[in-house]
């Protein structure tokens, strides 16, 4: 048995002690068990430099357990009050703003979206139909992903340029493949569309709304979308799955999908509200967002915003380089995990709620760090090339940075801008995935093709120009 095989055994077996004792322990007797996934997650499996786990168990007892660091080479540790960018979570407080709308007449449920929009923004109709807050809520509206019209000038800060203006051309533009309502399609745009409606009914801001009427009752004084100085200090740095730093989400126009910032302690306090173990003002409203509405998928159905499978209600969400989950049994178990990582998480969380399903062989990508060189070099990367199969990348510089857009199936994000990274003179790294290039050189030393490493297979570009 080689080391990496018995590092993961050593995790599923440490796994398995947590399910035996999560229907007969209290969160303080599973603190050290805790402790010693998380040593075996940031230490032995590289998962990301930190991780930050809060506990609640149905005495309403919170424990919080964090490893690792804010940032490789930082020398600061994360722990309860640690800054994450928590990604898709934001969305079931996008839902909860929907509920709490609802109970307060502002909205209703099946409230066509067209309603609150300008005169001049199109919305879809289907067979007559047109998209409602509920179909929106639960990911049924028939509206993509992602907006066909988002392209970004940075990859690896994707939303950041995206604006109103565009988002109403891609909605009054957008034709429906499928009846509204009749399947769930997990949607980015449409919820964030949907935090957009509502600070429009409200007459504000998205984050002004969330603040005032979440956070502030829940004195969730860390959870925000615009950071004070004071939270900057306590931000961790984001990792890509490979390692390197990678940069903050700016997500202004699709807020809701996914915006906010928050640490453990604050996500607890909203996982405590949740699970009707603290007295909340919202406690009606989300015990409404909980309730199963729509199928989601085999044996798996959503509520409003909330994932709901085997017992557990969850979301997780993610960005360039934070992963994060949130969730609660039905025992009065519940649990917040936070990484400053791209690589997953979501099965520390469904294992520390006492899951039946074991965690996969993790094997994080190779870490990579970038080299030192003369950026002078990269003037002569800058150019057209071509693969085989017609697909082709531009290779742009933009001072000391060396940027690849490449389109085709191939692509990591068809058209989308990525800067990459020097591993040496000639050789260089995604950080948006795990994906590489090396510059061949003729005898001469001009450049003539690229060689593409990725999925495990080698393709190579020809320079034209």
């Amino acid at each position: 048995m080689n080391a990496t095989t018995t590092s993961k055994a050593v995790f599923a077996a440490t796994i398995a002690l947590v399910l035996m004792a999560a229907g007969c322990q209290s969160v303080e007797g599973t603190r050290q068990m805790t402790a010693d996934i998380l040593k075996e997650s940031v230490d032995k499996q590289n998962r990301a430099p930190g991780i930050v786990v809060g506990l609640i168990d149905k005495s309403g007892t919170k424990v919080v357990v964090a490893r690792g660091k804010s940032g490789r080479g930082r020398a600061g540790e994360v722990d309860g009050d640690t800054i994450f960018e928590i990604g898709s979570i934001t969305k079931v407080f996008t839902t909860l703003l929907l509920q709490d709308m609802v109970d307060r007449g502002e909205v209703r449920l099946d409230d066509p979206i067209g309603k609150f929009l300008p005169a001049s923004v199109r919305t879809p109709i289907r067979d007559g139909r047109e998209i409602t807050l509920l179909d929106l809520a639960t990911h049924t509206s028939g509206l993509p992903g992602l907006p066909g019209n988002l392209s970004p000038t940075d990859g690896d800060n994707p939303y950041a340029d995206y604006t109103v203006e565009q988002m109403y051309q891609f909605l009054s533009t957008c034709n429906l493949t499928r009846k509204i309502g009749s399947k769930f399609e997990y949607s980015n745009f449409g919820m964030g569309l949907l935090g957009h409606v509502l600070a429009l009914r409200a007459g504000t801001n998205y984050e002004s709304l969330v603040v005032g009427r979440i956070c502030g009752p829940l004195h969730m004084d860390s959870t925000r979308i615009t950071l004070s100085t004071e939270m900057k200090l306590r931000l961790a740095t984001g990792h890509s799955s490979v390692g390197p730093p990678v940069k903050y989400w700016d997500v202004p126009t699709l807020a809701g999908c996914g915006a906010f910032h928050s640490s453990a302690n604050d996500l607890l306090k909203f996982l405590a509200a949740n699970m009707e173990q603290s007295r909340s003002p919202l406690g009606s409203a989300m015990m409404k967002t909980q309730t199963p509405l729509r199928r989601s998928g085999f044996l798996q159905k959503v509520g409003l915003g909330w994932q709901i499978f085997a017992g557990i209600v969850w979301q997780n969400g993610g960005t360039g380089g934070f992963r994060s989950f949130i969730g609660f049994d039905g025992e009065g178990h519940g649990a917040v995990v936070l990484a400053n990582s791209a690589n997953d998480i979501d099965e520390i969380g469904f294992n520390l709620l006492g899951s039946r399903y074991n965690l996969h062989k993790f094997s994080p990508p190779q870490q990579r760090v970038a080299a030192r060189i003369d950026h002078s070099v990269y003037d002569s990367y800058v150019g057209w090339y071509e693969f085989n199969a017609g697909q082709s990348m531009v290779i742009t510089r933009d001072g000391d940075r060396l940027v690849a857009r490449q389109s085709g199936r191939f692509a990591l994000d068809d058209a989308w801008p990525y800067e990459v990274f020097p591993g040496s003179e000639t050789e260089f790294f995604y950080t948006a995935g795990d994906a590489q290039i090396k510059f061949v050189r003729n005898e001469a030393g001009a450049v003539t093709e690229m060689i593409v490493h990725q999925d495990g297979t080698d393709r190579k570009a020809v320079k034209l120009k």
